[in-house]
């Protein structure tokens, strides 16, 4: 293999920049890389080298025309390694992550570098630059800054040693985190067991045993998050009992896969960093880059939001009790009942089985007459799948965005099902990122972990699995949407505390009558949704919201405190941390745990979300109140989305955020709206 013949160093010459992942192999990889960076490396020095006084033009626009090579490859490669991590996959991200930390480094602290930003920085006022140039100046500041630029040469060298054992731990932390899981999946040998699932989740447990050749057994794979869907529907209290344990066993048990000692690692040189940095904590240097602004003021809103939480999850816990007593084989109620015990609740007040449910969400109908209807009606682009272009798994589908006048938006990829070697959870990444500077449209990609029925089998998606859809199109919308010069704008390049609005927006039209009513259909009989039922699940919007947001509270108050720990703190027991910091914002109920424990929670010790994962409930104020602006100017509407669309999908990270926000609402976010939507509003 020489460069010329390795697919990953050149355009690929498919529509849009797709990258040929017909032709791309594992071992394509390590060489791309090493020679993206040297190119990356090359035109850096070029930069620093110029002898002429540093402008807008020769420095800070030079940046943005660099590396194009190393995303290119970069984007390709853990788009993949996220979504069909193989062994040799996973090998390769190991050798991968302290080079890709060092060379990162190697850039953003530069001191020759630093220095040409900071002086067009300093004569910002006195250079007539577009706003988006203007702001790209300060962003590329105060980022050098932040990252360690200003520090002397023995603090940097510590500092580029962090970051590549940090880069190494959360690999490790990751690539553990999906054997554990894999290995926790719950079999089953009788099928009795799971009753209560429907006809095409048993038969996507016996395809997902079959997978693992255990023959004639039925096998419950496990999400990201401590509780697990089929939690709702089993009536098997020991087969609940099951799943609940194995999922929250995970990390934990002190085998290869053991997180706890990665945990407390990361944790302690994520302090060390901060204190280098001159912060207190990771916490105060992650929030000081963004909206929030410091720990003080996420800790203020999370104990805000966290005592009605409690009192509600009370409430709740008391009513089920009730129901439970009422019965033929009273018990005390336990984590893994609570699902199941609050529909049958649900049945009994609002007349509503969630499970009876699946059958109008039939995933092909879902996509194509609610998630693309939804944003044809309110964007005017419609969605053609090309089935001549190949995505990076047989899985994976890709889609033609066009706009209402015909021209090219960009290409959307699904990746819908669950497999081994795909991480948890659900998530949106660009596979190339729009930019006006380097002649790109965006090509984005959409990752879920609903089971697979088996053959001929129709997949039947629950509501949650059907909000989890219109969230994560809404992370695609924006990349698709947004139209900048410059590449570090691009798509969802916005802080992490906003990062969540436009998706979270997008949830609404779930239930909205004209949506709904186009794709909630019998995937049978094609009959609609009774719309009496449709109204009792509206009425249904605050029913259990107390579980639902003290779990979340307490993980994203559990991330809080690991990472408001000074480097000298020890904590010898992951558990005891846990539970005293639980305590402590009182959501420490035994029968709510958190969404994730420290030992599987991959957003904060292998994603981007380090003292972020507040950023959720932060981005849901703007959300909530975005709802009502929709609500209050007529809905689902092209001018209403058009709007939407150009003020804030459309600027990308180009503008700070709450002034975009601000120039679409014409005021600051209220938080009154979250309040009601929560329950939490008295």
């Amino acid at each position: 293999m020489t460069d010329a013949t390795n697919p990953l160093l050149h355009p690929s010459g498919l529509p849009y920049e797709l990258p040929d992942f017909r032709a791309i192999r594992p071992e394509h990889y390590l060489p791309a890389f090493e020679v993206a960076f040297a190119e990356h490396r090359r035109e850096i020095d070029a930069i620093t080298r110029a002898r002429s006084a540093p402008t807008f033009e020769n420095t800070i626009a030079a940046i943005e025309r660099a590396g194009e090579t190393l995303d290119r490859v970069a984007h390709v490669f853990y788009t993949v390694s996220s979504a069909d991590a193989t062994a040799e996959i996973q090998q390769i991200e190991e050798v991968l992550a302290p080079l890709m930390a060092a060379h990162e480094d190697a850039i953003r602290l530069d001191e020759r570098l630093y220095w040409r930003v900071a002086q067009v920085h300093e004569r910002l006022d006195d250079i007539e630059l577009t706003a988006e140039q203007r702001y790209l100046v300060q962003r590329h500041f105060r980022e050098m800054t932040h990252a360690g630029a200003a520090l002397d040469a023995e603090a940097k060298a510590t500092l580029t040693a962090l970051n590549q054992r940090l880069s190494s731990l959360s690999t490790t932390f990751e690539k553990n985190l999906l054997a554990d899981t894999n290995d926790l999946a719950v079999a089953f040998d009788d099928v009795t067991a799971l009753a209560g699932l429907s006809t095409g989740e048993l038969s996507a447990a016996a395809r997902a045993a079959s997978e693992r050749g255990l023959q004639g057994q039925w096998l419950i794979t496990l999400p990201l998050f401590t509780g697990h869907p089929a939690l709702a529907s089993l009536r098997d209290r020991e087969s609940r009992r099951r799943i609940m344990s194995a999922s929250l066993a995970r990390g934990s048990r002190g085998n290869a896969y053991d997180n706890r000692g990665v945990v407390q690692e990361i944790v302690r040189l994520r302090a060390e960093r901060a204190a280098l940095l001159g912060y207190a904590s990771h916490a105060a240097y992650v929030t000081a880059d963004e909206t929030a602004g410091s720990p003080e003021a996420v800790e203020r809103m999370l104990r805000e939001l966290a005592a009605p939480a409690a009192r509600n999850v009370e409430r709740e816990r008391a009513a089920l009790q009730e129901l439970i007593d009422d019965s033929d084989a009273p018990y005390a109620l336990e984590a893994h009942d609570w699902a199941y015990v609050t529909e049958r609740v649900r049945q009994a007040r609002y007349d509503i089985d969630t499970a009876a449910l699946r059958p109008f969400f039939e995933a092909e109908r879902v996509l194509q007459d609610g998630v693309f209807f939804a944003a044809t009606q309110l964007y005017g682009v419609t969605f053609t799948e090309r089935h001549d272009l190949v995505a990076y798994h047989p899985g994976a589908r890709v889609f033609e965005v066009t706009d209402a006048d015909g021209s090219p938006v960009g290409l959307y990829v699904l990746d819908l099902y669950t497999r081994d070697s795909k991480r948890g959870g659900a998530w949106m990444n660009p596979i190339v990122s729009q930019s006006a500077l380097r002649g790109t449209l965006p090509v984005v990609v959409n990752n879920l972990n609903v089971s697979e029925p088996g053959e001929g089998e129709p997949t039947l998606l629950t509501l949650d699995e059907v909000t989890t859809l219109f969230h994560e199109f809404g992370h695609a919308l924006h990349g698709l949407f947004a139209r900048v010069t410059y590449p570090h704008f691009a798509g969802t390049n916005v802080f992490r505390d906003f990062v969540e609005f436009p998706s979270q927006v997008n949830e609404m039209w779930i239930l909205w009558s004209e949506v709904l009513d186009n794709y909630a259909r019998h995937h049978e009989t094609g009959e609609r949704l009774d719309p009496a039922i449709v109204e009792r699940l509206r009425a249904t919007e605050t029913f259990d919201q107390g579980h639902a947001t003290a779990e979340y509270l307490a993980a994203s108050w559990l991330d809080q405190a690991w990472h408001r720990l000074a480097p000298d703190a020890v904590v010898a027991d992951v558990a005891a941390f846990e539970a005293a910091a639980l305590a402590d914002i009182g959501l420490d109920s035994p029968v709510v745990p958190t969404r994730y424990s420290s030992t599987y929670f991959a957003h904060v010790f292998a994603g981007g979300y380090s003292a972020g994962y507040y950023s959720y409930i932060w981005s849901e104020v703007l959300d909530a109140d975005t709802v009502d602006w929709f609500r209050e100017n007529g809905g689902l509407t092209r001018e209403n989305g058009d709007r939407f669309r150009a003020r804030l999908l459309g600027v990308g990270g180009s503008t700070d955020p709450l002034e975009a926000y601000r120039d679409f609402r014409g005021r600051d976010a209220e938080i009154a709206p979250l309040l009601k939507r929560r329950g939490l509003d008295g």
